[in-house]
């Protein structure tokens, strides 16, 4: 029998995301049993849920700005190459200032969360993200496109875009609580 290895699932490669300060507001270090924990109030999950669903939906990031930028320069890209390269970059200036998103369908709220065994917040914390997922597409240009079964065969649309996904894993030593929020749409 092969002797037992754990590995870690879907692995993430080193992180060299800028990553902005939203606040400092809602999150400190307490003393409890000896034990230096991370409190955090929901509130600021709701806080975090709204920016990082308001980002994605509007902004994308300087580095894949650049791959697009570079595809414009490169004497090996064909002219449809460069055509979907220039589309991609005009159609992010019109998202980035804030109107209309970037894909039209913006899908599924999706938050895959990994909080450390020395967070603490008190609360059901998917029920402060999904709201901060309810808050951005109540307040932003974001289209509702989740389906509500009623039967087997009536269904309709929610009018909030929730339900959204959202796991949260947690057992992991330390005082981290990492998100990756994502929008599956059909775009």
């Amino acid at each position: 029998m092969p002797e037992f290895i754990y590995q870690e699932p879907f692995p993430v490669g080193e992180d060299t995301t800028e990553y902005r300060l939203l606040t400092k507001d809602y999150v400190k270090v307490v003393e409890c049993d000896g034990r230096k924990i991370l409190k955090v109030d929901p509130k600021g999950l709701e806080e975090l849920s709204k920016a990082a669903y308001s980002d994605v939906s509007f902004y994308l990031r300087a580095s894949h700005l650049q791959k697009l930028r570079n595809i414009l320069e490169d004497s090996e890209a064909s002219d449809n190459d460069r055509f979907v390269a220039y589309t991609m970059l005009l159609n992010q200036c019109v998202a980035a200032e804030g109107e209309l998103p970037t894909c039209q369908d913006t899908g599924t709220a999706i938050c895959i969360g990994h909080k450390g065994e020395d967070v603490y917040t008190g609360a059901d914390d998917a029920e402060h993200i999904a709201r901060g997922v309810y808050e951005t597409y109540k307040e932003r240009n974001l289209r509702y496109s989740q389906v509500v079964p009623f039967t087997m065969t009536d269904e309709k649309n929610s009018g909030t875009n929730l339900p959204a996904q959202i796991d949260i894993y947690g057992g992991r030593p330390g005082m981290e609580y990492e998100f990756l929020f994502i929008t599956k749409g059909g775009g």
